[in-house]
């Protein structure tokens, strides 16, 4: 009996043991917005397994609600910069994004959007400074002695912290504009013939024509477009870390990628070892409705509801749009529920109801959903898929065309044009995608393929989190190609060597040739003598 009771009394300390040793320190660098609403989802399972998560940010962050993230500790550092400051720029540009940017040339749009993106990058420097540049915030990190850093990729700093922190680092990344951080932070391949350029909104079957498109997508982002200034962030990075570097070649120290995207959303291409597609990892299944919502829900019999959400992020559409967007939804037989927040439009007819807020995946998990008509953001459309939804995309500025594009490619979307669409556009578009079945039956597909995976995408995302904090990195992972020059990359010096051997072999050659000329007529001509 004592023989017993020792057995299991040693069990329970190897198990605390083990239990608490498998535990490690996370250090988060984020963004905003909806990238936040994802490593949110990452931190909240981490600190369920009982990993201790510190969030590092500022005291003007939009969408980070370090109220509601009671778990979550929060290391907040000060900076210089206004919250007024901060969120008026944003949603200026935002708005600009949305209106007022010419569709009609690619060079002139392009150039406007390469403009947003410095402007959000120079606010992306100014707190990374003010984080950096901290030395007690910094000594205070060094002593908490982290086991992993976790960035977003399109928020710069996360790896300048990691290489000062000597730290193994992981990104989460959705997409980057020309793929420009996944090529040249990470070596991910992007072949141009079948892997269409993100923002060129085209598919992986292309014809002639649109390859050559997505060729000049390739290089106009190669060589002319930059999501940063990166030569600033070099020397900012060179600064801080006392030696010459750069900012991509601090983002290859990554040990690890998660794309935030999967093969039901986007087009098969080459990936690398060390980098995981966690797509949909916010997804779940859908919990009740409110009574007045399922209510109203149930009032639409067999008709069924319509789900009408342009994201938080459209926050002064116009009257004239909202009234043709209201006059459209009036028409069809479905109960709407939109969210929106503005004046009541004066075409709102009596089947739609207008919400500040939604459910959206209670709503798209309802039985009775039959569209969900949506500007195309990738959590949005990513609960559709997992529901099996239908879309009519309404893109509105980013890589919201881009995803509508994909869906459309798939079969399982109808895309109108916000800034263009009339009543009948809508009404049209709305009428095609619910009573198409081939829609639903598209939807639906991608929606098995979502769900038939070994592993769901968050335990995916958190299991290889916990493996770099177990192996303490994974360059195991990381291919060679990160070590080379890009001519070396490229092999342009095995082929500049190769070409040299060739010209120094056909050199010879013709010499030799021509001096065995030369002696054939010197002799010729002596013998003639003779």
């Amino acid at each position: 009996m004592a023989m017993k009771l020792a057995s299991v009394l040693l069990l329970i300390e190897l198990s605390g043991h083990f239990s608490s040793g498998s535990c490690g320190k996370v250090l988060v660098w984020p963004t905003g917005y909806s990238h936040w609403m994802n490593m949110k989802t990452i931190l909240d399972e981490l600190i369920q397994r009982g990993h201790e998560v510190t969030v590092l940010t500022h005291p003007i962050s939009i969408l980070i609600d370090r109220k509601q993230a009671t778990s979550i500790k929060f290391e907040v550092f000060p900076t210089s910069l206004t919250k007024s400051d901060f969120e008026d720029v944003i949603i200026q540009l935002i708005n600009k994004w949305i209106y007022n940017l010419p569709k009609d040339t690619f060079l002139s749009y392009f150039s406007q959007v390469q403009e947003i993106m410095w402007r959000f990058s120079e606010f992306m420097r100014k707190f990374c400074k003010d984080a950096v540049l901290n030395k007690k915030l910094m000594t205070r990190l060094q002593e908490s002695k982290f086991d992993v850093v976790l960035a977003d990729a399109m928020g710069p700093c996360g790896e300048l912290l990691a290489e000062i922190l000597k730290t193994p680092l992981v990104y989460s990344l959705r997409f980057s504009p020309g793929y420009q951080f996944e090529k040249y932070g990470g070596r991910l391949l992007v072949p141009p013939s079948y892997v269409p350029v993100l923002m060129s909104e085209l598919s992986d079957q292309m014809t002639f024509m649109e390859r050559v498109k997505n060729m000049i997508y390739v290089l106009y982002f190669d060589f002319w477009f930059q999501t940063i200034k990166v030569k600033e962030w070099d020397q900012f990075y060179s600064e801080v870390l006392g030696r010459p570097t750069t900012f991509y070649e601090t983002m290859k120290k990554a040990d690890l990628w998660l794309i935030r995207n999967y093969w039901d959303f986007d087009f098969p291409r080459p990936f690398l070892p060390n980098i995981e597609f966690i797509g949909g990892l916010h997804c779940k299944p859908a919990k009740s409705l409110p009574k007045e919502m399922e209510d109203f829900v149930q009032s639409s019999g067999k008709n069924g509801i319509v789900v009408f959400s342009l994201g938080s992020m459209l926050s002064n559409m116009t009257e004239e749009r909202a009234n043709v967007i209201a006059a459209a939804l009036a028409q069809i037989p479905q109960k709407v529920l939109w969210r929106f927040d503005g004046k009541k439009p004066d075409t709102l007819g009596p089947n739609t109801r207008l919400y500040k807020w939604l459910p959206q995946n209670d709503l798209l998990g309802h039985p009775k959903t039959k569209a969900f008509v949506t500007h195309g953001g990738a959590n949005g459309v990513y609960e559709a898929i997992y529901h099996g939804v239908p879309m009519v995309g309404i893109p509105l500025f980013a890589d919201q065309p881009d995803n509508i594009a994909h869906m459309k490619a798939k079969g399982a979307a109808v895309r109108v044009d916000f800034n263009t669409m009339s009543r009948t556009d809508l009404l049209s578009a709305l009428r095609t995608v619910i009573n198409d079945p081939v829609y639903k039956e598209n939807a639906m597909k991608l929606s098995r393929i979502h769900h038939d995976q070994p592993m769901k995408p968050l335990d995916r995302a958190v299991f290889w989190i916990e493996f770099v904090m177990r192996h303490k990195g994974a360059k195991h992972l990381r291919v060679a190609a990160h070590d080379l020059t890009w001519f070396q990359y490229h092999s342009l010096d095995v082929l500049g060597f190769l070409l040299a051997c060739v010209a120094t072999a056909i050199f010879v050659i013709t010499k030799c040739c021509l001096f065995f000329c030369w002696m054939f007529v010197t002799a010729r001509k002596k013998a003639k003598r003779e």
